[in-house]
This record gives structure tokens, sequence and C-alpha cells, in this order.
């Protein structure tokens, strides 16, 4: 509640802002009277050759008065009926014409219908476009006035310079020169579009294309230059930066407009360069449509809710107003800073939030009978690959054990969406073992229990917990070498948004025992990765090759060497019959064992142990019906 103070500085706001509001109105009134009588006196001036009695004026500016007065009163009829429009807007142009056009017809025709005229029939037609005239050029002037006010100081704000000057280029000038205590002032714009060369918006002139770029920053003594090209690619994202930075200038960007969608572009929307934006692919969630997503007013369950993927699946759900969102993870700390992410307090009351371990056999079961979830997304794993290598019982307590008891807990759930990896096609890790079980004990739930169960794959996740992108950010900061396994190891790389759009388009058209597979480009070069973090960072960082360690690959591969790249439903992304694992054929498993037996283990309910020459083999395993 607002104190007596608050509510005395409000009231006094308030009446000054009301003052203010009277005398720009009377301000307005009165130069549109002048208006009204210095267009007739014109007017009639000009029809008597340059010449008037003293008569004829006095004539001239009543009639002129009387226009102002009845030009007043059709404002106010048209502002019941329409309302007001902006000051110097389009909209306050195309009334101020049809009332002045009004007033004009109706002082022509009450002079037709006098018998005596005290002045020329043409001075109403006349002095009305003239008042008309000086009526725009007050409003225009009070405008110009009002922007230069609203313009950021050129002593403290950053001049800069846009490349690309469409609308989102266009939108952020305007959006800068309307904020008084804004960090940046533009001070020109390049775009390569010959049809925008010497164009003006808003008084920032375009200077030339990417070839003038140096001379444009010499020129105007800019200090940044934003990169407005929406939806570029990364190719023309890095050529720009590159070029900037070798003009001593700061790179900046404004994200591309898929990540604009839901506001109006700001100033706030100006960040540095992300090394997402450097990938060299493009980003396909844009391009997935998720037209019914069937999760508004249905009570939804993720688990792993804290880690990457679980809390921005968490923030996509909330958008589709579902009936109620249950949060599970087993770290505390996870969940207190994901509840303060999505509602901005953080006191662990509420029941949204649920603190259980999947090995918790019983306890995940009891979850289930009392909150009832219907669609249930899977994300709660193990998921680093190197140290799962070296303790592989982990991997089959958490990652395959675990999904089996959620599995059989969810066997009244209308969906569930099991979360995998590309490791688990062709898999040689504990890793891609463990989660290649996983999509097989999905299946095998599908094909026995009446809702929809399915896997989705997709590949690395740009800066999540222990991503290398990460790691190659705290190298960096620490002074530290980057750390690469092999010069040419690829990966595919997506964004944590790609990732979680991709799990809800799987919900909303994933079939029985599937996995589906995103189309995720070209994999990315971890080396390329490193080079350009390290150009980014403007230090010299040594990057040193580690070698492949065990479990890891040289690529990933998306699809298995059975699996066939079919696309039903959507063109990008490719639907995957998964083998039915049954609970009994893991029984065998045992997470104390030595870790090569627990290995081997792994790899012979995959399918792919190891014969006499080397090369893997791949028994067939039957598939659902």
């Amino acid at each position: 509640m607002p104190t007596d103070v608050q509510r005395v500085q409000q009231a006094e706001s308030t009446t000054v802002a009301r003052a203010a509001a009277t005398r720009r109105t009377a301000g307005f009134v009165g130069a549109d009277g002048f208006a009204w009588i210095g267009g007739f006196l014109v007017a009639t001036w000009a029809r008597y050759e340059y010449g008037l009695t003293a008569s004829q004026v006095v004539s001239a500016a009543m009639l002129g008065f009387a226009a102002a007065v009845l030009h007043l009163g059709v404002s106010a009829i048209r502002r019941i009926h329409a309302g007001r429009q902006p000051l110097g807007s389009i909209e306050e142009v195309r009334g101020l014409a049809g009332t002045t056009a009004a007033t004009a017809t109706a002082v022509l025709i009450a002079l037709l219908a006098s018998g005596d005229r005290p002045i020329p029939a043409s001075s109403p037609l006349v002095g009305g476009g003239l008042a008309l005239l000086l009526m725009l050029s007050f409003r225009l002037l009070y405008r110009h006035r009002r922007d230069r006010a609203m313009r950021p100081d050129a002593r403290s704000a950053t001049p800069v310079l846009l490349f690309g000057l469409g609308e989102a280029g266009q939108g952020l000038v305007r959006a800068m020169l309307s904020d008084p205590k804004g960090r940046y002032l533009p001070v020109g714009a390049l775009d390569d579009d010959p049809d925008k060369r010497d164009l003006r918006i808003a008084g920032v002139r375009v200077l030339g294309g990417r070839g003038e770029l140096d001379s444009a920053v010499q020129r105007t003594k800019a200090t940044a230059v934003i990169f407005c090209v929406a939806n570029a690619n990364a190719t023309l994202i890095r050529e720009i930066g590159e070029a900037t930075l070798r003009t001593g200038a700061a790179f900046k960007v404004l994200p591309p407009v898929r990540e604009l969608v839901d506001h109006r572009i700001t100033v706030s929307d100006v960040r540095d360069v992300r090394v997402s934006d450097l990938l060299g692919r493009r980003q396909v969630v844009s391009d997935l449509t998720l037209d019914d997503n069937g999760l508004t007013g249905r009570r939804v369950l993720v688990t792993g809710a804290g880690g990457s993927i679980g809390s921005e699946l968490c923030r996509q759900i909330m958008r589709a107003n579902p009936g109620e969102l249950m949060m599970l993870d087993r770290d505390e700390s996870a969940l207190h800073s994901l509840q303060m992410s999505l509602t901005g307090r953080a006191l662990l009351d509420s029941s949204e939030l649920i603190l259980a371990d999947l090995r918790d056999d019983e306890g995940i079961r009891r979850i289930m009978r009392e909150r009832r979830p219907e669609i249930v997304f899977h994300a709660a794993a193990l998921k680093h690959l190197t140290l799962l290598q070296r303790y592989p019982g982990e991997a089959i307590k958490t990652n395959i054990w675990g999904t089996l008891t959620i599995l059989d807990a969810c066997r009244d759930v209308t969906r569930f969406v099991n979360i995998s990896t590309d490791k688990a096609a062709n898999p040689i890790s504990v890793l891609g073992y463990s989660k290649r079980i996983t999509e097989m004990l999905t299946a095998h739930a599908a094909a026995v229990h009446p809702g929809t169960f399915l896997s989705v794959r997709f590949g690395n996740v740009l800066s999540s917990r222990g991503s290398v992108l990460t790691a190659f950010q705290r190298q960096i900061e620490s002074g530290q070498p980057l750390t690469v396994t092999h010069p040419e190891v690829t990966r595919y790389l997506m964004t944590v948004q790609e990732a979680v759009h991709l799990v809800l388009q799987a919900a909303s058209i994933g079939r029985d025992g599937e996995a589906l597979v995103l189309d995720m480009g070209e994999p990315v070069r971890i080396d390329d990765l490193a080079r350009r973090m390290v150009a980014q960072a403007g230090t010299p960082v040594p990057i040193v090759y580690t070698g492949l360690r065990p479990g890891e690959k040289l690529h990933e591969d998306l699809l298995g060497l059975a699996e066939a790249d079919h696309r039903p439903l959507h063109p990008l992304i490719s639907h995957v019959p998964v083998p039915v694992l049954a609970p009994l054929d893991i029984s065998g498993l045992d997470p104390f064992d030595e870790p090569e037996k627990a290995i081997n283990e792994l790899a012979r309910l995959c399918g792919r142990l190891p014969s006499a020459t080397g090369i893997e083999c791949q028994p067939e395993i039957p598939l659902p019906r």
C-alpha cells in the first residue's frame, strides 16, 4: 500500500501533468485561431492584388475568427466520436485535414448564401488551405522540439553506427531516439541494399554498405557498431564483427526476430555477440510450429526440473497455462533457483516443488499416486560422459533404474516424453548405452501401457551446465588454455530453446514407442568454436589438444545404423522406431560390478558387443508391434 508521502507526491505529479496539458492545449487553440485569421487575411489580400482597405481587413479577420471558433467546435465533435490522436501523428494530420475542410466548406456555403459578401468567395478555400499549412507547421515544430528533447545526451551517450536499416534497425533507431537517458546515440547507419543509400530515418542517414564501415566509423566518430540484420547467417555476423573490431569500435548485436517476438524492440535488447550467433548453423526453432501443445489446463510433471533442460521446459510450459505444473528434482538449490526465475520469489513453500530422488522407488510411486500427473517430461539423468565411464554403476542406478521406476509409476498418464541424447545412436559410451536403454524401456512401456510413451533425441545444448561452451568460457576467464580433445572432433549443437521446443513438439506429434530426432543442420567443429571464442575474448589464449577419452566419438550420430530418416509429419523431425527392451531383461545389471563388466553388460543390452575382429556387431532386437 502507498504511504501518505507517496500519495501526496503522486497527487502533486498528477496536478503538474494536468497543468502542462492544459497549457499545451491552450497554446494549440491560440495557434489554430491565429492560423485561420492569418489564412483569411492572406487569401483576401492576394485576391485584391495586395491592396486592402481597413474595412476589408476587419471583415477578413472577423470571418477568420468565426472560422477558428467553428473549427474548434468541429474538433470537439470529432474528438467525442473518433477520440484524440497523438500530436504530430499521421492520424492527427488526417483528422486535422478533415476538420479544416469541413470548416472551410461551411464558411464558403455561408458566404455564397449571403447577398453582400464581405470578402471574396475564394477566401475560405484558399484561407483554409493556408490555415491547414500553418496548423501543421505548428504541430511539426512542437514534434521536432519534443523529439529533440527526447534524444540521448550526446555528452554521455555512446555514438553508434547501425548495420542494417530494415524493420528491426528502424525500430531500434526510434527506440534510441525516444529515451533521453539512453546509453546509445545513433550517428549513422550502413546497409548493403542500394535502395537504402542516403535514406534518412529520424535524421539518421545511411552512409553506405559494409565496404564503407571503416570510413563511416572514422567519419562519425562512432565507438560501437550494432548489428541489426534480422535472422542473418553466422557468416555475415562474423564478417561484420571482425571488420568492426579492426576499426577499434565495439561490436554489439540486436537479437534475431525469434527472440523479440513477444515485445517491441527496445534499447535494452542490444547485447554483446554470443558464440551461438557465430556457430555457422541455422537455428530451426522458429521453423517449428506448435499450434496445439495439449498442455493447457493439464496436470504436467517435469523430472529433473532444476537442470538446464528441465528449467527451460518449466518456463515454456508455464506459458501454455497448464492446470498444474509439478517440478521434481533431488537438488534443493536447483529448485530454489528455478522458483526464483519463474515467480521472482523462492520461499520453497508451495506444492509445485517436489523434492525427490528417482532412486527412491516407493517415494516416486507415492508421489505419482497422490499428484496424478497427466503429462510427464522425464529430464532427470546423469549426463557427464567421462564420469559415467568411470562409474557406470551410477548410470545404472539413476539413468536406467530411475527411468524404469518413473515409467512404472506413470502407467496411467496420457503422455510420457523421455529425453534422450544423440549419444544413444550407435552408442559406445556408458552415457550412450544408458540412454539407449531408456529409449527401449520407454518403447516397452508404450507397448504395455494405455498412454503414449516416446523419446526425443538431440545433441549438445549450448550453455547448459557442464557444456563445452561453459567450460571454454571459464577457462578464458581464468586465463587457462582451452582444452579440445581432437582438432577434427565435431558435435551437434543447439540452444536450450531449440531443445525444449523439440520436446514440446514431441509431446504434441510423437507416436507410441518412437524416438523423435531434430534436424540440427551441420555439426560444428569444436576447434572452430574454441578459436572463435578466443578471437571474441580479444586475449591470446592457447588451445591444447588432450586426445579423445574412453567412450568419446570423433563425430556424433543422430541416427543409428539400422535407423531410417523418416519424416512423416514435419520436414525437420525424424521419427525413428525403437526396439523393445522389457524390464526383466535388465535384471542382470549389477551397479556394484567391476566397471568393465558393467560396461560390457550395458553394451550387450544395446546389441553392441565387440566381435573377434574388433568391429561392433548389432544383433536384431524385436520391434514393438
